[in-house]
């Protein structure tokens, strides 16, 4: 009896594993690379964690989101399911096991509340426009057009306009003067070589992560909306650890803000703007976006009421998080 691993099986692990060890390297020095441009720049960290940072991480959500409604006309609910499960495994897995290392200590809630705002915003144009649409077909209960997605897509270019604007406003960018920072060019430079092979390595492991799952008979549906929706969001997750363990919470925070605001301006609204036809699923729409905004509130509005995080608080988002892995494994009928 042979317990040999067939070649294109031992391949996928090994390139699974390339695309982990990858992004792990990359995040580490992706944060290295911000904190360095926040000081250059006596910047708050909370404001390059909430742009340069977030849409670094989501360029794995924008490539699979905008390369599925493409290339899969039929499954244009892909985009979505993607950027609606990214934010809730941003907030509730991410930012609960950030809280479980190194809890908040200091909130800033000028800097965080507009933030909230935004995100909640975005999240009822979404739902409002979908109700508005006719059913394009059986399973749809709506869409997104061309023009909602041109609105968010100009969404994304107000928030990143405020972002700059009110970043006084998001507290005092206090530095160690004495302290030897990274060249400005030389942070730059990381910063994009480290976006791109967190680019390259979330690719690895979502394409091989997926021929992992189909090869122990796990269904399509549920790979849509944890596998690719985590392995997009690694960028993310590695970020947030590697800020909370280097102490530099404000970015981790900033990112997953961030994220999710981008994980709806633009990975929905490019592949709207491109196809004019990003589906909804009643799914999506009634279970998926208000959860969404559910993990959200569970993590901003403490912080904002406490002006901290807590363990508490991290502990219950993962337990979230588990709950919803496991009833669309449930609800799947796998």
């Amino acid at each position: 009896m042979s317990f040999s691993v067939p070649d294109s099986l031992f391949w996928t692990i090994v390139l699974f594993l390339a695309g982990l060890g990858l992004i792990c390297v990359a995040g580490d020095k992706f944060v290295d690379a911000a904190v360095a441009i926040a000081k250059r720049l006596k910047i708050p960290e909370i404001v390059v964690g909430a742009t340069i940072v977030s849409l670094g991480t989501t360029l794995p959500e924008i490539l699979v989101s905008t390369t599925a409604a493409v290339g899969r006309a039929q499954s244009p609910e892909i985009s979505v399911g993607n950027a609606l499960g990214s934010i809730i495994c941003n907030t509730a897995l991410i930012a609960g096991i950030g809280q479980l290392i190194r809890p908040t200590k200091e909130v800033k809630r000028n800097s965080v509340s507009w933030r909230m705002l935004f995100f909640v915003g975005t999240a009822v144009l979404l739902f409002v426009s979908v109700l508005l649409t006719p059913p394009i077909g059986e399973g749809y209960v709506g869409r997104i057009g061309r023009v909602i997605g041109i609105v968010l897509i100009l969404g994304f270019c107000v928030y990143a306009f405020l972002s700059i604007k009110f970043k006084d406003s998001d507290g005092e960018a206090e530095y160690d003067e004495t302290e030897k920072i990274m060249p400005m060019w030389g942070a730059l430079l990381m910063l994009v070589v480290s976006a791109a092979a967190l680019f390259v390595g979330a690719n690895l492991l979502v394409e091989n992560g997926q021929l992992l799952a189909k090869a122990i008979g796990v269904p399509d549906r549920v790979i849509a909306v944890t596998m690719i929706a985590l392995g997009t969001s690694l960028p993310e997750l590695v970020t947030t650890v590697t800020s909370s363990i280097k102490g530099r919470g404000d970015v981790g925070l900033g990112n997953i803000i961030g994220a999710n605001l981008f994980n709806m301006l633009l990975v929905v609204g490019l592949p709207a703007t491109i196809t004019g036809n990003v589906a909804f699923t009643a799914k999506s729409l009634y279970l998926d976006l208000p959860l969404a905004l559910l993990a959200m509130s569970a993590l901003i509005l403490p912080m904002l009421l406490r002006k901290k995080g807590s363990r508490v608080q991290g502990g219950l988002l993962l337990l979230g998080y588990i709950g919803y892995c496991v009833y669309s494994f449930i609800a799947s009928g796998a």
